[in-house]
């Protein structure tokens, strides 16, 4: 749980996976984005692919705390498992820290919950010890399949429930909130993908409505709007504990 009232730029950023997931990035703009990435401390650094990935762990080294982290089927998720198995594999092997894996959406929507079910022990198993994230693309189901989806991401064992990809139509606030109460009770953290403009003030609400990470592009402009963002009153001030 975050603690707002002591909340300041580096324990923001610790909270934060910051991304550069366009099809047309240049390695240029990796090492731009891990320079980013050790200047703010986020708390990971995410490509599109495991392409990028020794790329990524040649400008991260040394920074033990920050994950390497990548997509899994991204951002459509309709691979088969084996398929996705070899992708996580493989990634991990390239020295990624964390994958995150786009749910078969269309596998959930027709009821084929073991075929769901089957993927997501796969998944578990070929991350091989690395943090596991699971996305939803929530904004493409209905309530009840958004709980349904979180508790069985829970069941698994996956270390996150994530809410989008950020490719497509990002959360609202109602569906995380579906997501989060789905999962009150279980060893599952919430990351929240696809935050909508402003990204600022919109982080911080998904953050006090119980997010444990928010994945995004605007790392740095969220971290630089503390400030502000405290001074209107979003984020509690610290002097008034």
């Amino acid at each position: 749980m975050i603690d707002f009232q002591r909340l300041d730029a580096k324990a923001l950023a610790k909270v934060i996976d910051f991304s550069i997931l366009s099809k047309q990035t240049t390695e240029a703009e990796i090492r731009a984005g891990c320079a980013l990435t050790r200047r703010y401390g986020f708390a990971a650094f995410y490509t599109s692919s495991a392409y990028w990935t020794p790329v990524v762990c040649e400008e991260l080294a040394g920074l033990d705390d920050v994950e390497i982290g990548t997509g899994i089927a991204f951002p459509l998720g309709g691979a088969p498992a084996a398929v996705k198995a070899f992708e996580v594999a493989d990634a991990v092997q390239r020295g990624c820290t964390a994958v995150d894996m786009v749910l078969n959406i269309g596998a959930l929507k027709s009821g084929a919950r073991q075929v769901v079910a089957e993927e997501l022990r796969i998944f578990k198993q070929a991350a091989a010890g690395a943090v596991t994230k699971c996305i939803l693309e929530v904004c493409y189901l209905t309530d009840e399949e958004i709980a349904t989806a979180s508790k069985m991401t829970a069941e698994a064992g996956i270390d996150f429930v994530k809410t989008s990809s950020g490719q497509f139509e990002g959360p609202s606030l109602s569906q995380f909130l579906v997501m989060r109460d789905a999962v009150r009770d279980a060893p599952v953290r919430l990351k929240v993908a696809g935050v909508k403009f402003p990204r600022p003030q919109n982080a911080i609400v998904f953050l006090l409505a119980g997010a444990d990470r928010i994945g995004t592009r605007a790392g740095p402009e969220i971290v630089d709007s503390l400030d502000m963002l405290r001074e209107i009153g979003l984020v509690p001030n610290g002097e008034q504990r």
